[in-house]
């Protein structure tokens, strides 16, 4: 055997050596093979070698599905047997022509002309979309809807590879959702492309990345489930690893997962997800232009601090009412705690933030508590921290309370631009399987469990009400506000943070500021509170410790008795808000009675 002979041979039965000896003579460098073009040639050699009638390949964009399936793979069957009829489709019959020039290219190199004599070009027959060899085979490229009667691919004889039907991405990426452009393809696959073959072995091949779950792929799949051979390559393998780390890195795979969710499901992972397996209607999200005015407003934050390292710190800011929540601000980070505590302690302070709940789960407490701090060093005695710990099963509760989310929240106006990564995570959650993260889903599910609780609970706004904050220690670091109707009687005591052991020997001073107002002005008060003293008010104050102690099956307490052991019995119980409101208001009267009000 001659070496040309050696050569031929070789090229003729391994796909991947015509590949690679193409490729260096076209581009002056050798064609880096990766695990997804390894698993294209083994595929499309079955395909030569008649052992595969029916093909799907599923593979990332710019993952060298064209390169291989279409140009060489269409030069290599002409070469094996110029006989060979091939039609090829494309969405675009631009792009399929440009593919025809590349295989007629191929062939046209003199070192093919020399290995395989057969293979040129018949003249007359000569045309980007349509040409011939001189052994009757030949190539006919145009889109997919375009015109293809007739052509036939294929050969009638049965006993050589004689050509195929080649799909390449039969439909554009931004039709994949329109039902009618959908259904044009499917529809024209069955009427026309199915039986453009001149055998029934005649092989048919489309190589796509998945664009929707009723794309050519999916319909086809569904309705011939055992006819079909599917290659499918996501670009995460099954065992985490990136498919092809020349072309993206698992890093790099990441980054394109958290800018769109739904995307790289469906096109880089090969798993188009139905809509309808969403958790959230992505046209359904609730906006607003301007928060409206309710009788009730409480301006809320919930934070979630990273459970692992793999988690992001989520934290927002909303403005509570009695139709909804409103969202102000998100911050949503995989930044360290140490940067966090910082920029969680600014966020609630430039939105003047009553209420912070934050999950004490996974350090929250100690980020709670520094959090805490650096609000009061920068001058904030407004913000009260409640930290708590979630034990409900965290799948569980998103699942339940989807609707609420769904129905409850308001986002601005332009927030998928505002919160990207927001947007992308809410718009990709499925209800069932793995998802890739659930902090923000986690975070307004928190925000409806935690919904009427704290804060200022808004009588009517036709009647008037005395809005009343007290300030208990001399920084500000422990505060309250309680709400009472027009005769002294209270409404709702309010809660307040923990105080430590600093807070109560550092007790210094205790003033009560009081304003008639109507409780719709509630929230100006707290910005802007008139200081008229509370003297006449007093009894209401002592009315309260005195209701505490009843629900708490204590003894009735006179005003004379209301002292730090009060406090300390009432930081037994196991009602957090009575505990808190009882030594807001234990310690103000207590003060209140060494200033002889």
């Amino acid at each position: 055997m001659t070496t040309k002979e050696h050569l031929q041979n070789e090229l003729s039965n391994d796909f991947s050596a015509f590949v690679d000896f193409v490729f260096e003579i076209k581009n002056g460098r050798e064609f880096v093979f990766g695990k997804p073009h390894n698993a294209i040639i083994k595929a499309l050699e079955k395909v030569a070698e008649r052992k595969t009638k029916r093909l799907i390949i599923n593979v990332p964009p710019r993952y060298g599905k064209t390169e291989l399936a279409v140009r060489h793979f269409i030069a290599w069957g002409l070469a094996l047997n110029p006989k060979s009829n091939f039609l090829h489709l494309s969405y675009s019959a631009t792009l399929a022509e440009e593919n025809s020039v590349a295989v007629k290219d191929i062939l046209e190199l003199d070192a093919c002309r020399r290995l395989f004599q057969l293979s040129k070009i018949k003249e007359g027959h000569d045309t980007k979309s349509r040409w011939k060899t001189i052994s009757g085979g030949g190539l006919y490229a145009t889109s997919t809807l375009g015109q293809i009667t007739g052509f036939g691919a294929g050969t009638h004889e049965d006993d050589l590879f004689g050509g195929a039907i080649v799909i390449d991405d039969p439909i554009k990426p931004e039709d994949a959702f329109s039902d009618v452009e959908r259904e044009k393809v499917n529809r024209r696959f069955e009427t026309t492309i199915r039986s453009r073959v001149n055998s029934r072995n005649t092989p048919i091949v489309i190589i796509m990345q998945r664009l929707h779950e009723h794309d050519l792929c999916g319909y086809l799949q569904s309705v011939e489930p055992n006819v079909w051979e599917v290659l499918k390559l996501p670009a995460i393998t099954e065992d985490g690893q990136a498919l092809w780390e020349q072309r993206h890195t698992l890093e790099e795979l990441y980054k394109l997962r958290e800018v769109s969710p739904i995307v790289f499901e469906t096109q880089y992972m090969q798993n188009p997800k139905p809509l309808e397996g969403l958790l959230y209607n992505p046209d359904a999200w609730k906006t607003y232009n301007e928060i409206p005015i309710t009788a009730r407003a409480v301006r809320k934050n919930y934070t979630d601090t990273a459970d692992t390292g793999a988690d992001n710190l989520v934290s927002v800011n909303y403005v509570e009412t009695e139709h909804g929540n409103y969202i102000l601000d998100m911050i949503c980070t995989d930044a360290p705690m140490e940067e966090t505590e910082t920029q969680v302690a600014r966020f609630l302070t430039k939105d003047n933030i009553e209420i912070a709940n934050i999950e004490s789960n996974n350090g929250g407490r100690g980020f709670a508590r520094n959090v805490e701090r650096l609000m009061r060093m920068q001058g904030n005695y407004m913000t009260r921290i409640e930290w708590f710990h979630q034990t409900e099963n965290k799948a569980v509760r998103i699942f339940s309370n989807s609707a609420a989310v769904q129905n409850m929240m308001y986002f601005p106006n332009g927030w998928e631009v505002l919160f990207p990564k927001v947007y992308n995570e809410l718009s990709g959650y499925m209800k069932a399987g793995r998802n890739a993260h659930d902090d923000v889903e986690d975070v307004l599910t928190g925000m409806i469990e935690k919904r009427n609780t704290g804060g200022m609970e808004m009588i009517d706004t036709d009647e008037r009400g005395i809005i009343g904050v007290v300030v208990l220690t001399s920084d500000g670091s422990v505060w309250c506000r309680c709400v009472f109707d027009d005769k002294g009687c209270i409404v709702v005591g309010g809660g307040l943070s923990l105080p430590t052991a600093d807070d109560m020997k550092g007790l210094q001073d205790c003033v009560c500021y009081f304003s008639d107002a109507r409780t719709s002005d509630a929230r100006k008060l707290v910005q802007d509170i008139p200081t008229l003293r509370a003297a006449k008010y007093k009894d209401s104050m002592v009315r309260l410790i005195d209701e505490y102690a009843q629900c708490m099956q204590m003894q009735r307490l006179s005003r004379e008795n209301v002292s730090r052991g009060f406090i300390n019995d009432l930081r037994e119980t196991n009602s957090q808000s009575v505990y808190l409101s009882g030594v807001c208001v234990a310690l103000a009267i207590s003060r209140n009675q060494k200033l002889n009000f």
